[in-house]
């Protein structure tokens, strides 16, 4: 990898980096509102099920890989001196989701009613009426999800970074806003209100704003024979005909947690919550970071370069994954206690959510590094292997997750999200592997092992000082078993020469020395 492309990755994944950390704390503070008004109850059960049929609207017409399938595009036509044509690509793509967003939108809101027994059938008739009120006001937003994200595709392939990394930040507010002045008047409707803004603000009127000021050209009419349109149709198809694990968990999850019990739902969508934080921190900043300059590499041939750049981000991803799981399964009912409060959550909520935070991190590694190696295919506009893999790990893992529901509720559906998403991830990078040759040095399987053991490690010293700790205040105890683990697990790997922990302790002494230098 060269020096520039580092650079240029190095600071897009700081901001990135920084930008996933205020959004999770803000998601984090989200969950909490929500928490802190609507409880662990059937109300929290019904308002996170009016999400699914909205995300599936943005899956159907691919929004997740607007900008894998189209920076490659507009980025060739910059190279070439013709950003015109790469605005009238735009303008092909963005004029038929608007269109196809807005028939889906209509489609799905009629049906909505009829879709209520599929996606919750352990809901009664008012519960189903109340979700179709609630998918009513969310369903809307993706349409601008849909526009934003190929806005947002168009600034990432110019290297502008700003404004895209903002955008989740005023969807979040958003919902905060909404919660907090309607919430103690409309319960969930609130807070699906403040995501209806929260989606026209963020995701789409930021990115839109930093595209008039790049000089968008944004024609009106709609060529379907336009070459750069129907390849846009070509790469997405597999994506919309598709269902991948990385979608479907979620709402395979919801759907049987239905059945389980009142407030299942709400507990494993906070424990997902918790989950998120490193995830989007580590996993999805060093992707859509890495992401630009990975299909630039691949565009100019330099494959091998690419590959050993998307492993070296990868391993250092899943350092920071394992190192971070430890911590939340040694303190998940703790920071459970701290965000959500004992006002309108029990004892066993609380103690439930922390499990589930735990049993969800056993797949965390798989998680955050995902979206890396699928990116691995989409640089060379492989969109099809990673959808019908993850296709065929859905339905061979859809046994389990029905088992582990009936099993054991919420704790086997945690895990067999965990094992689902652990065999997609496995697989796709065999996958990757056997088509791009092996570049030197490490790379992932060993660290996964070693890491992982590192992670055990953690985790076992960690919930054994929890075991002796007296009753002390939530955020003590938290604080002191959640950071055990975590110098756990790094001290764990810098005793195995992991390269990564060798390279982050060599960083951390150079800051330090620097600071006692300019003191």
């Amino acid at each position: 990898m060269t020096r520039s492309a580092g650079r240029t990755i190095a600071i897009a994944s700081a901001l990135y980096g920084a930008s996933m950390l205020v959004s999770r704390v803000l998601g984090v503070v989200r969950e909490s509102v929500i928490g802190r008004t609507l409880g662990a109850g059937r109300q929290a059960d019904v308002y996170f099920s009016a999400f699914v049929i909205p995300d599936y609207v943005g899956y159907l017409l691919a929004s997740g890989a607007l900008s894998l399938v189209f920076i490659p595009m507009f980025q060739r036509h910059l190279i070439a001196g013709r950003e015109d044509e790469g605005w009238r690509s735009f303008s092909n793509i963005a004029n038929f989701l608007l269109i196809t967003g807005l028939l889906a939108t209509a489609a799905f809101w009629w049906a909505a009613p009829s879709l209520a027994p599929l996606v919750a059938p352990g809901f009664d008739d008012a519960e189903r009426a109340r979700w179709v009120y609630l998918t009513r006001i969310i369903l809307p937003g993706q349409i601008f999800h849909l526009v934003g994200g190929l806005l947002t595709a168009t600034l990432q392939a110019r290297d502008k970074h700003t404004l895209p990394a903002l955008a989740p930040l005023v969807y979040t507010a958003g919902i905060i806003a909404g919660g907090l002045a309607l919430g103690a008047r409309l319960g969930a409707e609130g807070f699906a209100w403040g995501v209806l803004v929260g989606s026209a603000l963020g995701p789409f009127l930021l990115p839109l704003v930093g595209c008039v000021r790049a000089g968008m050209r944004w024609h009106l009419a709609l060529d379907l024979r336009h070459a750069d349109f129907r390849r846009y149709l070509k790469l997405s198809i597999p994506i919309m005909l598709g269902f991948s694990v990385v979608f479907m968990d979620e709402t395979i999850v919801k759907r049987y947690a239905s059945e389980v019990g009142e407030g299942v739902i709400a507990q494993l969508q906070y424990a997902r919550t918790l989950m998120r934080v490193p995830m989007g921190m580590f996993g999805l900043a060093a992707g859509i970071a890495a992401f630009p300059t990975l299909s630039r590499l691949v565009a100019e041939g330099r494959h091998q370069e690419a590959y050993d750049m998307l492993v070296k981000a990868t391993r250092t991803t899943l350092l920071l994954a394992f190192a971070a799981q430890a911590a939340l399964t040694a303190a998940g009912t703790e920071v459970a206690t701290v965000i959500w409060g004992r006002a309108r959550f029990s004892a066993a909520d609380l103690e439930a959510i922390g499990a589930y935070t735990g049993l969800l991190c056993v797949g965390l590694w798989a998680w955050s590094a995902q979206g890396l190696v699928a990116r691995g295919f989409y640089a060379r506009q492989n969109t099809w292997a990673p959808t019908v893999l993850g296709s065929v790990v859905v339905l061979a893992m859809l046994p389990l997750y029905a088992w582990g529901a009936r099993a054991g509720g919420g704790t086997g559906l945690a895990l067999a999200s965990s094992a689902a998403i652990s065999v997609y991830v496995v697989a796709l990078t065999v996958l990757l592997r056997r088509g791009v040759a092996r570049g030197p040095g490490p790379g992932l399987v060993d660290a996964v092992l070693k890491q992982g053991a590192c992670a055990a490690a953690g985790v076992g010293l960690g919930l054994a000082l929890d075991r002796v700790l007296p009753a002390w205040p939530a955020l003590l105890r938290g604080g002191m078993t959640g950071g055990v683990a975590l110098a756990a697990t790094f001290a764990a790997a810098r005793l195995l020469r992991v390269p990564e922990a060798v390279t982050l302790q060599a960083m951390v002494l150079r800051r330090v020395r620097r600071r006692r230098a300019a003191n």
